[in-house]
């Protein structure tokens, strides 16, 4: 694999080693620099990061787990590709755990809850006045879990997290397609979800994540249909 990942190695912390790789690696594949398909070669990689092979296998192991690469039966690896095909039943997970876990965390949320939940929407908030796609998509999971924490189902919480998980690429391409410039509309959809939830008003926060959920399902649908899409593995 030519690395292609954006920090200089070079300069990296000692003792950082799996991490290290696993979150540049990570980004990379995350941002579509490394997009679906593109191979990874440990002994490439030893050498970019300028490590042993030990913490590169780790960091390849912590990938695998969260689906972003896949070992092939040859022993090769490489970055999973994104499932188009079956993309319908990701959106009917997503706009289904985007409303159970908002009106849950409408009913059941704690003072502290509602901290966290604003927290989080300051660091989205930020992320967009920035253009920082990649900050932006981990503001917006760590948003949405909370959202999901304050409702206290845990199985719902672990559910919606491996959705967002699942979801990360799609979302890279979703804010591709408003050139890394998200409308403020999206900062405010979620004000209004969380007045909502702080409201207690259980059916409003429904409503309004079925809302948000569906606008962007529709906008990814229409990024698909596009006819120069994506140069993208499918």
């Amino acid at each position: 694999m030519a690395a292609q990942t954006q920090s200089p190695s070079a300069e990296r912390k000692r003792g950082s080693g799996a991490k290290t790789v696993y979150e540049l690696l990570r980004n990379d594949i995350l941002d579509l620099v490394l997009p679906p398909g593109s191979p990874i070669d440990e002994v490439q990689l030893a050498e970019h990061f300028k490590m042993s092979r030990t913490p590169i296998r780790e960091a390849l192991v912590r990938l695998a787990g969260e689906g972003l690469i896949d070992t092939l039966p040859n022993r090769s690896t490489m970055v999973s590709n994104i499932d188009f095909l079956n993309l319908h039943t990701f959106f009917d997970a997503l706009v289904l755990m985007y409303r159970v876990t908002t009106k849950l965390a409408a009913q059941y949320h704690r003072p502290a809850d509602l901290l966290e939940i604003k927290a989080r929407q300051l660091e989205f908030a930020t992320a967009v006045a920035n253009q920082d796609a990649l900050a932006m998509i981990a503001a917006n999971a760590a948003l949405h879990s909370s959202i999901a924490e304050a409702g206290h189902n845990p199985y719902f919480v672990a559910v919606f997290n491996r959705i967002l998980d699942d979801g990360r690429r799609i979302l890279r391409l979703y804010y591709q397609s408003y050139g890394d410039r998200l409308p403020q509309q999206f900062v405010d959809e979620h004000e209004e979800i969380i007045a909502a939830v702080a409201a207690r008003d259980a059916d409003l926060a429904d409503r309004l994540a079925r809302i948000h959920a569906e606008q962007i399902v529709e906008q990814i649908q229409k990024l698909f249909a596009r006819k120069d899409r994506f140069d993208i593995s499918l």
